[in-house]
This record gives C-alpha cells, structure tokens and sequence, in this order.
C-alpha cells in the first residue's frame, strides 16, 4: 500500500449559484416590503406560493419589479408605509405566506382579510392566531378566527410583547 500525501490548499476561490428557497423568499419579500427604500431580492424562489406573497404584498402598494423571475426589486416603504388593501388577500395554497403576512398584519393599522385556495382554508391557524391575539390584534373569523378567511384589525399602538409559551 503506498502513502497518500494531502498538500495544503491556497483556499478556495469562485461563486456559486444556489436556486431559490420558498421560506427565505417569503421572508424577504414581507420584510422587503416594510424596509425604506429599495431592496434587491437575488434568488427569488418565484413559485406559486412566494408569488402569492409578492402579489398580496402589491394590493398594499409596494411596487415590484422582476416579479415571476429570481431578481425580484422591491419598492420599500418603511413599518407604517402600507395601505390597506380594496380586495381580499388571497394566498392561495401558501400555509407560510399567510402565517407570516398575519403577523405583519397584526400590527398594520388597518383592517384586512386573508383567504386561500379550498386547501388553505381547511388548514387550522390557531398556533399564530392565539399569540397575536394576546398581543393586542383582533381577528375574527370562521371557526372563531381559527380557519382562514380570518380578518384583520391590527394596530402598531395596540400591540404589545407577550410571553408565549406554544402548547
């Protein structure tokens, strides 16, 4: 058997692509969103989900530019910069789109409704639900407020902490 020599490396060197990821897509199109000012969105997993969140977050006047490809340019307008929305915001068959928007959403002063596909609304919200009702949010809805489409009375005055303890 012969020795195997391993020289020490001068480091590695290049870039690399990686495809998008639906959860981190969610996320930064919502905190996108409520930042000020522009943000470039590189790697946008635009699926029919994350696609759902961009458009929701459209009906609240963010404009969008790429929307449908993986550079997405969101138009930012700081913590209080969204507008109530005319129509319903519907994510489709996005569970993670509609449990992040409703935080949002709780403490957005105005009043909104979220719904989904014949899916969604079969899906329980009780575990985002509870906690931003302790935290001040009011939400009323079918099944007690428990199954989409739930409305949304928030408030950035009403809300507060809480210590929440999932069960």
């Amino acid at each position: 058997m012969s020795d195997l020599v391993i020289k020490p490396s001068r480091g590695l060197r290049g870039e690399i692509a990686l495809p998008g990821d639906k959860s981190l897509s969610h996320r930064a199109v919502l905190f996108s969103s409520i930042a000020e000012g522009n943000t470039v969105i590189n790697g946008f997993l635009a699926g029919e989900d994350t696609l759902n969140t961009a458009k929701a977050v459209q009906q609240m006047g963010i404009e969008l530019a790429g929307l449908g490809t993986d550079r997405l340019v969101v138009q930012g307008k700081g913590l209080d910069g969204l507008s109530e929305p005319v129509c319903v915001l519907d994510l489709g068959n996005s569970g993670t789109g509609m449990r992040l928007l409703a935080g949002l959403l709780a403490g957005q002063d105005f009043f909104s409704v979220l719904t989904g596909d014949q899916y969604l609304v079969k899906r329980p919200m009780g575990r985002i639900i509870d906690p931003l009702r302790k935290m001040g949010a009011q939400i009323d809805g079918r099944s007690g407020g428990k199954l989409a489409p739930f409305a949304i009375r928030g408030g950035s005055r009403k809300i507060k902490a809480v210590d929440y303890i999932s069960p």
